[in-house]
């Protein structure tokens, strides 16, 4: 369990030591991550764009909009 300090400077110098700790990822490894952010965003983009297109498409044919009636 963590201890319950009120000094600031205790707590900062905890602070530093876990950070110490931490395994931090490699340029490479960001840079792949971000691009694969990237990719999926795009996908996901292309696929809601295409079912918010097609979804419209369909409605109109349904209730007969834009037919000029």
């Amino acid at each position: 369990m963590a201890s319950k300090t009120l000094n600031p400077f205790v707590f900062l110098q905890q602070v530093r030591a876990e950070t110490a700790k931490v395994t931090w990822p490699s340029r490479r490894e960001t840079m792949i991550s971000t691009v694969m952010v990237l990719a999926f965003a795009l996908l996901a983009m292309l696929f809601f764009f295409t079912a918010d297109i097609a979804m419209g498409y369909a409605i109109e044919k349904i209730l007969g909009l834009g037919t000029g009636q």
